[in-house]
């Protein structure tokens, strides 16, 4: 049958793209499900505040009367106004391995983009970087976290055959918990606290994280802006708010750190237990009992994933970064873990990078984004 696209215009049909990927996926081990409580409010243009700065389309594929794919395409005018560009993106493209739906999808998104003014597409991204992006190209032997993407092995070479070619590339490195701190790091540690007098916050109790909210995701716009993060658009208080409302009710306090000068919040790093074999085990349904299954996955785990982190440009080599690091290895050594996802880092942030490598951080997974001229 001929592929036909449609475009999604009712709560049916939003239902068909949401909760499509789970069809597509099953027996994929290492696929994890989205919390679909989440995926609901993410697609609602009432309760996603980025819609109110994008443009975008989602559309569905068909062969007859079955759905057989799905893409949404996004104008991030915030962003290309930041940026001067005129790019659109392409994101939550899933299918089966069928190449004529794939370009099917793609076709409809660039036309609709090029309709738009738009003279580039990249993609997979979402509305902003604190979503999902990048293809997986290595490490498919490994499961996802809950801020990867996680693709079939034939889903990149597929889209490479529609003119797409690699924008960026971002690496994650896996570290070892070492049951023993390096004196280095310890000697790192104490000159720092003592040379500048800066002081590092830690928390117990999820209440005691609500006041440093909007410092923290005030800094991260600062940081990531002055460092013009691939695909960075900095958030107002709204996007602020509604980022913490989704993230605090499951964030494991001892994994937040906060470096301090006074009264300034100067350097933050995020991490949270790994709890996707729980969100596979509840198929990404919180109730009746999905969230048990979570929350036993999390104190169960090994792993520890570091979500966000940043440091203020005027005290960048200073050891704050040892600072938190100490810290949040300590917290992982109280917590029986053993490993870290570092989550992603950019090919080209060489610096970062020779820190993980000066811990003994090994590659182990890698995304890429694509991009194609209109």
């Amino acid at each position: 049958m001929d592929v036909s696209i449609k475009q999604v215009t009712s709560r049916k049909d939003l239902k068909t793209f949401i909760y499509l990927p789970e069809k597509i996926h099953v027996g994929h081990k290492n696929w994890v499900p989205p919390l679909y409580i989440d995926e609901w409010k993410y697609f609602n243009a009432k309760k996603n505040k980025a819609f109110a700065y994008c443009d975008t389309i989602l559309l569905l594929a068909y062969r007859g009367k079955k759905a057989v794919g799905r893409i949404m395409g996004i104008i991030n005018s915030r962003y290309n106004e930041f940026r001067k560009e005129k790019t659109a993106r392409f994101g939550f493209l899933e299918t089966w391995e069928d190449e004529e739906v794939i370009k099917a999808l793609l076709t409809h998104v660039e036309d609709w983009a090029r309709r738009k003014g738009m003279t580039k597409i990249v993609g997979p991204y979402g509305f902003t970087d604190q979503d999902p992006e990048g293809f997986l190209i290595e490490g498919f032997e490994s499961r996802a976290t809950i801020a990867t993407i996680y693709n079939f092995e034939w889903m990149p070479r597929f889209v490479e055959k529609q003119g797409y070619t690699k924008d960026v590339d971002y690496v994650v490195y896996k570290l070892d918990v070492p049951k023993e701190l390096p004196e280095f790091y310890k000697k790192i540690y104490e000159r720092a606290q003592r040379k500048a007098n800066f002081k590092i916050v830690e928390f117990r109790k999820r209440k005691e994280l609500k006041p440093i909210v909007k410092p923290v995701l005030s800094l991260m716009n600062e940081c990531y802006s002055q460092s013009m993060i691939y695909g960075y658009t900095p958030l107002d208080e709204k996007e602020m708010k509604s980022l913490a409302k989704r993230y605090i009710p499951v964030l494991d306090p001892k994994f937040v750190k906060v470096v301090k000068k006074g009264d300034e919040t100067v350097s933050f790093v995020i991490g949270m237990p790994d709890m996707t074999e729980g969100i596979q085990k509840a198929r990404g349904r919180l109730f009746p009992f999905g969230f048990l299954r979570i929350l036993r996955a999390a104190k169960k785990t090994k792993q520890l994933d570091l979500l966000l982190g940043a440091i203020k440009e005027e005290y960048r080599g200073r050891g704050l970064d040892v600072m938190m690091g100490v810290k949040m290895l300590s917290s992982a050594q109280e917590a029986g873990l053993e490993w870290i996802d570092t989550h992603h880092e950019m090919e080209t942030n060489v610096r970062v990078r020779a820190e993980m490598e000066k811990m003994g951080g090994k590659i182990y997974k890698r995304f890429r984004v694509f991009q194609k001229a209109l």
